[in-house]
């Protein structure tokens, strides 16, 4: 089993840290029907480390490979997309697979993915000294779904991220077919609550604690030093301490397949973070990335 690498002389502004796994697309009818599929990658940290690259800032995707053609396939495609890799490969655990089955309004995955190796992802993964010089680390509320020890984990990467002086990013991306009710709204509140910037759909915040209005969210969520709450083609609002929140409307985009846009859209939100935007800049630069996935049937759009 190969390590981490240490981080390179030139340190990547941001890491990201989570599940990275294949994706199999159906393709021309439903899963169940169709002869024909697209091999590809998907995971929710892997595309935002694509989404910063492509925006002009350096990143590192961290996790756990399975010693297989999956994870073969996922680091080459995301290190010829410019992206570092800090990932272990486990020989005794595989990378995991994820099927999905297209459509505009919605799509239906089905996960193969319990016991893969980034599930076994644990505390002491990454540490405040390999983290030393990062502006930001993210992550999702997808990882602490994967296991307990991943949720440890999460727990304990906020506080070395901060001990390393980086900002704690987190997208509450809920996955509901991973965990309990119970489990998402506990974990994915004290995580979000907690970091510097949070990001969260206001139809998955509605479903897990049942705050309607972003207003709401905002309540449920007091303390995240900045919080935004997208809400699909309306918009996003930005809330900053007791400062007036601030809201940019979404663009009109002919939806081919909505997957992938939010994680695109915390991609170009923390790029122009990092160009020192502000916040209604960010907050367009966000919806401009996420248009430009919208628009594509994969969670990546293709290179340029």
């Amino acid at each position: 089993m190969s390590s981490v690498p240490s981080p390179a002389s030139t340190t990547p502004e941001v890491v990201c840290v989570g599940e990275s796994m294949g994706l199999v697309t159906a393709l021309g009818a439903p899963l169940a029907e169709t002869e024909t599929a697209a091999l590809g990658l998907a995971g929710a940290e892997g595309n935002v480390a694509v989404g910063l690259v492509a925006a002009g800032h350096t990143a590192a995707w961290a996790s756990r490979l399975g010693d297989d053609p999956i994870g073969e396939r996922i680091s080459t495609e995301l290190a010829r997309r410019g992206v570092e890799l800090w990932v272990t490969t486990d020989a005794d655990a595989p990378t995991g697979v994820m099927f999905k089955d297209p459509g505009v309004e919605s799509s239906s995955v089905y996960y193969y993915r319990r016991g893969s190796a980034a599930s076994l992802m644990a505390p002491g993964f990454l540490d405040a000294a390999q983290l030393a010089g990062v502006r930001i680390v993210h992550t999702t509320g997808i990882t602490p779904a994967l296991s307990p020890s991943c949720r440890a984990m999460v727990d304990q990467l906020s506080v070395d991220a901060r001990a390393a002086g980086a900002l704690v990013s987190f997208d509450v991306n809920d996955r509901r077919a991973l965990w309990t009710m119970q489990d998402a709204a506990e974990t994915l509140a004290r995580l979000a609550d907690a970091a510097d910037i949070a990001f969260v759909g206001r139809d998955e915040a509605e479903r897990i604690w049942g705050t309607v209005t972003p207003a709401a969210i905002r309540a449920h969520l007091p303390h995240c030093g900045l919080l935004i709450v997208k809400d699909g083609d309306i918009g996003a609002t930005a809330f900053r301490g007791d400062a007036e929140p601030v809201f940019v409307p979404a663009p009109r985009v002919d939806v081919v397949e909505p997957v992938g846009a939010g994680d695109a859209f915390a991609a170009g939100f923390l790029a122009a973070t990092l160009d020192g935007a502000d916040l209604a800049d960010r907050l367009s630069a966000g919806h401009a990335a996420a248009a430009r996935v919208l628009t594509t049937h994969g969670d990546l759009p293709p290179l340029i």
